[in-house]
Parts: structure tokens; sequence; C-alpha cells
């Protein structure tokens, strides 16, 4: 059973204005979380044409983040692997999916539609009767629910925040039944993990990375509208592929060393990997947390927007 949720997050947009603001925060956000060789590697970037959506965009990104996933997934990965992501983006419909290098059963499809209204709409992305009832609806408020403190900024806390250029904010309380302009992101987000002992607990932990992901990217967004509110489209497309150069250079470099270093031990990281597999599998299914490695756990960051 795929574990299926549709998140809705208000805006104090208006639709046209965020597809700009869209683009300038995933390029700005990914750049931030590049790092140490892990972070977001653009593999393509180019135009793409659909007889339903029309004229779009197409984009191919690795996302390298093995040291930002709790310790028990950590312990049957191997030290080096990617999660692919590709996007095609219709606006305003956008169609995402992930797949991971190394966990084929992995699989994260998203589609996302955009709508000036708060969230009111009951079938946006108008699913079947059969989709509706699986479905979870989760409202994600960008002021007021709670963004995990190593991430927490305050100028980036739109209770705070005050838009110089456009007066907008702060968000007070009630905000999302008040405030114009107004837009809502549509989020359908299914998960499968069909891995016998793992698949419950990765799903659940995959949608709480989500979940956070789409708080924390949607408050800058917001808390970031006076570096991108008078671009226009060909202006943000520029920024973009600007920092897309720069994020590309800090994951390969790094990428590079890490591939000569592990050249020489394949075969034990593969002896390894498979022991510690089997160990830990069985002590999920034991109500165990896994002994190995000793790292504490953390969450790992996609682009998904």
């Amino acid at each position: 059973m795929v574990l299926t949720k549709e998140y809705r997050i208000c805006m104090p947009f208006a639709v046209e204005e965020y597809q700009v603001g869209q683009l300038y925060m995933i390029a700005r956000h990914s750049l931030e979380q590049s790092k140490g060789g892990e972070g977001v590697e653009v593999v393509e970037n180019r135009e793409c044409d659909d007889p339903v959506h029309g004229k779009g965009h197409f984009t191919e990104k690795r996302i390298h983040l093995s040291s930002r996933l709790p310790y028990w997934i950590q312990s049957i990965l191997p030290r080096i692997f990617y999660v692919t992501e590709k996007a095609w983006n219709y606006y305003p419909y956008t169609i995402t999916e992930y797949t991971c290098s190394f966990v084929p059963k992995f699989h994260i499809y998203i589609q996302s539609k955009y709508e000036n209204n708060n969230g009111c709409s009951d079938n946006c992305l108008e699913l079947t009767r059969e989709k509706l009832a699986e479905r979870i609806v989760e409202h994600i408020d960008i002021a007021y629910d709670e963004v995990s403190a190593k991430h927490y900024k305050e100028d980036e806390d739109p209770r705070f925040f005050k838009s110089k250029k456009t007066g907008r904010g702060p968000l007070v309380d009630g905000w999302r039944t008040n405030h114009c302009p107004m837009m809502c992101s549509y989020k359908l987000v299914n998960v499968s993990f069909e891995v016998f002992g793992l698949q419950t607990k990765v799903e659940d932990f995959i949608h709480s990375c989500i979940r956070e992901v789409l708080l924390l990217g949607h408050r800058q967004a917001f808390a970031w509208i006076d570096e991108w509110i008078e671009m226009d489209y060909k202006d943000v497309k520029e920024y973009e592929l600007k920092l897309q150069e720069t994020t590309n250079n800090i994951v390969q470099c790094v990428e590079g060393v890490q591939d000569t270093e592990s050249a020489g031990d394949s075969s034990l990281n593969d002896l390894s990997l498979t022991n510690s597999s089997l160990h830990s599998s069985k002590e999920i299914e034991d109500n165990k947390e896994p002994s190995t490695p000793k790292s504490p756990p953390q969450k790992g960051y996609f682009s998904w927007w």
C-alpha cells in the first residue's frame, strides 16, 4: 500500500508571482544545502513539450545526501549514493519523480498544482474516487507550524518578517483566511518503499522529511521575497543557471576524490553492507534500534517543491 498525502501550503502571493519565487527559492536553497561533496547536482536542464500540458521545462538532478540520513538508514546504504530527481514543470502544474541509485524499490511521485485560493479546492488535482479515498490531506501553515530548531532563523520567520518592497507581513494568526493576495500549492505525494521489514518506517520517515522541507522552503520563499519580486522569468532562469554551475562544482569536486578513495575497497564495502543490512532488518522487525553506525539521527534534504 503506497502512502499518499496531499499537502496544501498557502502563500501570500499570486500564482503568477510564485512562478519566479519558486525557481529562486529552489536554486538558492540547493546552494545552501550543497557542501562537503553533498547537495544537488544538476544533470540536465532543458525545455520540453507535452501534448496535454504544453511547453514546459525538464530538469534532472542528483541529490547527494547519504550522511544526512538517520543512522538506521545509513546502516543499509553504501557510503556513496544519490537520489535522482526528474521534474517536468508545466507551470502551474508540475510532476516530480524520485528514485534511488541503490534501492530500486524506492519511489516518490509528486503532482503539484497552484491556484489562487486558500486551500479550499477539494479535488484540485482531479483524482479518481479511489485515489480520493486513499489520500490524507495535511495543511501546512508557513507562519505557525514549528520548524526544527537547527533550521530556525528569526529573519526567516513569517510571524516577524515584513517585506520592504511589498509591505507584506508579518503574518498574524488567521492570515490564511484574510490575506490578499493568496495562493495555495497543492502537492499530492506518493511514497513507496517496498522492502520487507522497512516499508512503514521508511515511508513515514520520508513523509516527515517532505513535510519539513516544504515548510522550510516555503517560509524562505516568503522571507526572500525582496530578493526576487522584481525579477521576471528570464532573470530568474539566469540566476538558476548561475547557481546550478556553482552547486555542480561543489558536489563534483569532492565526489571525484571519494570515487578514487573507494575504488580499492569496494568488495569490503559490499560485504559490510550485506552484514549490516541483515542485522538492521532483524532489529527493526524486533522493534529495536540498529546498533550501528553510531552517528546521531539526522533528516535528509531533497529539493522538491
